[in-house]
């Protein structure tokens, strides 16, 4: 079973509620125009038993100089500065994720350009405590969208479907930047190893934990704001013209290509993948070279889904161009 539901009670909830340590993993790059707005924002967190750690990736802004002041004023004990692998955003969050020197009791990722609600790390702990330690955890959720100067824009797809690495395989429902996992989750990530090649660290951790036979919660109620501006490397898929830019990569071997390093990174986890899971990934990776008619019969053995009505639209065409 990899769907919890928020609320949901349970035996497991910890009578240290306030007392679980938080280690909050950012990275930045260039990030000093909107980055003291998140840090505030984090500072101001409802949840108080958390530290910050950035891992910055040569950054030639004000960036460093900005961590140092922060870093001055609260204590090396609350914010700590790492230098990251300068090998991209990814290889920045895993290998971040992956430090033995960082200790906690639960993980959150966060961006260097959005703005957190003043509640979102107690949202997550509501029901990531109610989870039995040893078993794999995420929650994540949707997000409100901002413009650069912060004003409301909209708000990421609400999907409603449960999450599951049937669906994990062919979408990632959630940005890194809502993410939220315990230990047994961030294990899993660190035995996975911070030097793979895949396309994003939130969707990897999708479907690992999943795989794996973890918990997802995906909150439907946006804690955090979203910042949309030119220096997104990953916005928001919810306008138009993002799923038409999709639609093109489609077209131009993008999602194969994805599919193909997602596929070599979870074959390496195979071990740690449910027999169900390892069957699912097995009809997967048989079909995507067969011939027009067992492609689609192994994409359907799969059971592959996307949250949405025109996201399953692109998933069959994707199948019928052998682009999947």
């Amino acid at each position: 079973m990899s769907i919890f539901t928020l609320g949901t009670p349970s035996i497991f909830q910890s009578n240290d509620l306030c007392t679980a340590k938080v280690a909050i993993l950012m990275c930045t790059y260039n990030g000093e125009s909107f980055l003291a707005e998140q840090i505030n924002s984090i500072e101001l967190q409802t949840y108080p038993n958390w530290t910050l750690v950035v891992s910055d990736d040569d950054s030639k802004d004000g960036t460093l100089a900005l961590l140092q002041a922060y870093g001055n004023r609260w204590g090396q004990e609350r914010l700590k500065v790492v230098t990251g692998p300068k090998r991209g955003f990814v290889a920045n969050f895993l290998s971040l994720t992956c430090r033995a020197d960082i200790e906690a009791d639960f993980f959150a990722w966060a961006d260097q350009d959005d703005i957190w609600d003043d509640g979102k790390l107690q949202a997550a702990l509501d029901w990531l405590q109610t989870v039995p330690v040893q078993t794999p955890a995420l929650y994540c959720g949707r997000t409100q969208l901002v413009s650069e100067s912060g004003a409301p824009v909209g708000y990421s797809p609400r999907f409603s479907l449960p999450p599951h690495f049937a669906n994990a395989l062919v979408q990632s429902i959630a940005g890194g930047n809502t993410m939220v996992f315990n230990q047994a989750a961030r294990e899993l990530l660190r035995e996975a190893g911070a030097d793979l090649n895949v396309p994003s660290h939130d969707w990897w951790a999708y479907q690992l934990i999943t795989g794996s036979g973890g918990v997802v919660c995906y909150d439907p109620e946006p804690k955090m704001q979203y910042r949309q501006h030119d220096e997104n490397l990953i916005g928001s898929n919810s306008s138009w013209a993002a799923r038409l830019t999709r639609l093109r990569m489609v077209f131009q071997g993008r999602f194969y290509e994805w599919n193909e390093q997602n596929i070599h990174a979870l074959e390496a986890m195979r071990h740690r993948l449910c027999k169900e899971h390892q069957v699912t990934l097995a009809h997967f990776k048989g079909a995507r070279g067969q011939t027009l008619f067992r492609r689609v019969q192994g994409i359907r053995l799969a059971g592959l889904y996307r949250q949405t009505f025109l996201g399953n639209l692109g998933l069959i065409l994707a199948t019928l161009l052998k682009k999947i």
